[in-house]
């Protein structure tokens, strides 16, 4: 932020983490939502936050510097899809993109 304090987590949509808000956001950097699923939500408290990031790995490494090392726990065994489709850390990013965490489900049926 301009003034120098951390920025806030986004606890409703259109709110900024990690970086200015603003059309554009910086050169080569995208604004995207990130999408927090089953314990990575619990792990964080908030289902989505927006990051300014050029790859999906520089959001994630925004997210976890914003969020701490219990995200950064579930974030280890989680997969990670942008707009619907498997991601890598390498993949790039577009401004309004979406940036799912989607950690392992454990259970199932019994019988």
């Amino acid at each position: 932020m301009a003034d120098g304090r951390a920025p806030e987590p986004a606890e409703e949509p259109g709110q900024m983490v990690g970086g200015p808000a603003g059309a554009g956001g910086a050169p080569g950097r995208a604004v995207v939502r990130l999408r927090l699923f089953a314990s990575a939500r619990e792990a964080v408290g908030t289902g989505q936050a927006a990051f300014e990031a050029a790859t999906v790995g520089e959001a994630l490494t925004a997210a976890v510097e914003h969020f701490g090392g219990a995200f950064a726990d579930v974030l280890a065994a989680s997969r990670v899809w942008v707009n619907g489709t498997p991601a890598e850390a390498s993949t790039p990013l577009a401004d309004g993109d979406e940036v799912a965490v989607l950690p392992p489900v454990s259970g199932g049926a019994t019988g």
